[in-house]
C-alpha cells in the first residue's frame, strides 16, 4: 500500500535525523517527514499547474505551524480550533523563506506553497533549526525546479565551544546564538543574537555551521538519487525580449546612474526622479507600438539595481550620500506617550 523510503543522517554522538517519504501527504508534489528524537516535522510542497498571469515575482508562500496536539494538548476554552500564527511561527516561516526563495528560477511564476507542520515536539530538540532541512528535503524528493538542496542549523557558543542545534537548556548558557542557512557551496542567510564577539569568532561560527549543513545537503542529494527524482519538470518560462532589454539599458542606465549619484537625501524625491526616467522612456514609443510594460518594468528594475551597485563600487557612496561605514542619523525619545 505504501512505498516508504527513508534516509538517515548520522550526526555523531548517538544523534541522527531520519527523513521519510511515501507515507504521509502522498498527494503533494513533495512531502517529507523529518524525525529527530521525539520531534517530528511534516514538510509538504505543492505547486500550481499553470503560472500566475501577470506575475513578475516568485509567488512563494512558506508557512510553519505548531499545533497544540504536537505537545499532547487541545486548545482550552470555548474555541477548540488552533489560533492564528504566533510571532514565533511567523519568524520561523521567514527564516525558511529567505533561504529557499533565491534558489528558484527567476522566471518560475508558479504559485508554490511550502507548509511545515510540527506534529510532535521534544523539549530537548528545538524544531526551528530543523524546519529548513525539512522544507528542502520535500523539494528534493519532488520534480519542482529548485537550485538546492539547502539546510539551516543553529550554532551556539557554550564555554568557548561551538555546538550545533543545542538543546534549550544549553542555549540558555550560550553567549552566541546564530541561525545559518546555506547550500553545499554558499551561505544564504545568517541571523542571530550574541554579546560582543570578535569578527574571527563570528566567522568561525558560520564555518562550523556550514560544515554541518554540508552533511545535510549531501544526504538530500543521495536521497533524491535513490528515489530517482533527479530530473525536474519543464515549465513555461517567460520569453525575454533581448532587443527591448538592450533598449532599456542603453537609454536609461546613464540617467539612472546620474540620478543616483546626485545623492538626493529625500527618498521621495529620488523615487520621483527614477519614475520620471521611466515615464520619459515609455513616452518615446509611438501609440501604435506594442510594448510589454511589465517587461519594461522588469528590465528597468535591473537598471536601478545595477546603478545603485555601481555607485557603491565606483564612488564609494550610497544612494543618500552616506559612505559605506556611515549610519543614518538616529533620533530616540523616552516617555513620548
Amino acid at each position: 500500500m505504501f512505498t516508504i523510503k527513508e534516509k538517515t543522517i548520522d550526526l555523531g554522538q548517538g544523534r541522527q535525523i531520519i527523513l521519510q517519504t511515501g507515507k504521509l501527504a502522498r498527494q503533494a508534489d513533495g512531502a517529507v517527514l523529518l524525525k529527530q528524537g521525539k520531534t517530528m516535522l511534516l514538510a509538504t510542497v505543492v505547486v500550481a499547474k499553470e503560472p500566475r498571469e501577470g506575475a513578475d515575482f516568485m509567488p512563494l508562500s512558506v508557512e510553519y505551524k505548531e499545533k497544540y496536539a504536537s505537545s499532547g494538548r487541545i486548545p482550552g476554552g470555548f474555541l477548540k480550533r488552533e489560533a492564528r500564527p504566533s510571532d514565533n511561527e511567523i519568524l520561523i516561516s521567514r527564516l525558511v523563506d529567505r533561504a529557499l526563495r533565491p534558489l528558484f528560477p527567476e522566471d518560475f511564476y508558479y504559485e508554490t506553497f511550502v507548509t511545515i507542520n510540527l506534529i510532535s515536539a521534544d523539549t530537548g530538540i528545538l524544531p526551528d533549526a530543523l524546519a529548513g532541512l525539512a522544507a528542502s528535503a520535500a523539494l528534493a524528493v519532488s520534480d519542482i525546479p529548485f537550485g538546492g538542496p539547502i539546510s539551516e542549523v543553529r550554532v551556539a557558543r557554550i564555554n568557548n565551544q561551538f555546538v550545533i542545534n543545542p538543546t534549550l537548556s544549553q542555549l540558555r548558557e550560550s553567549d552566541m546564538d546564530l541561525m545559518v542557512g546555506a547550500t553545499y557551496d554558499n551561505i544564504l542567510m545568517v541571523e542571530g543574537e550574541m554579546k560582543e564577539v570578535q569578527e574571527s569568532d563570528m566567522l568561525e561560527a558560520i564555518r562550523v555551521a556550514h560544515e554541518a549543513i554540508k552533511i545535510h545537503c549531501r544526504a538530500q542529494i543521495e536521497f533524491s538519487e535513490e528515489l530517482g527524482k533527479t530530473v525536474k519538470r519543464e515549465y513555461k518560462a517567460v520569453e525575454d525580449d533581448e532587443e527591448l532589454r538592450k533598449k532599456v539599458w542603453d537609454e536609461t542606465y546613464d540617467k539612472c546612474y546620474q540620478a543616483a549619484k546626485s545623492s538626493v537625501v529625500s527618498k521621495q524625491a529620488r523615487t520621483e526622479a527614477f519614475d520620471g526616467i521611466l515615464e520619459e522612456f515609455l513616452s518615446g514609443f509611438a501609440e501604435d507600438d506594442e510594448v510589454d510594460e511589465s517587461l519594461v518594468g522588469k528590465y528597468f528594475h535591473d537598471v536601478l539595481k545595477e546603478s545603485a551597485r555601481r555607485l557603491v563600487l565606483d564612488e564609494n557612496v550610497r544612494l543618500d550620500g552616506r559612505k559605506p561605514e556611515e549610519i543614518r542619523p538616529i533620533v530616540c525619545e523616552v516617555d513620548s506617550l
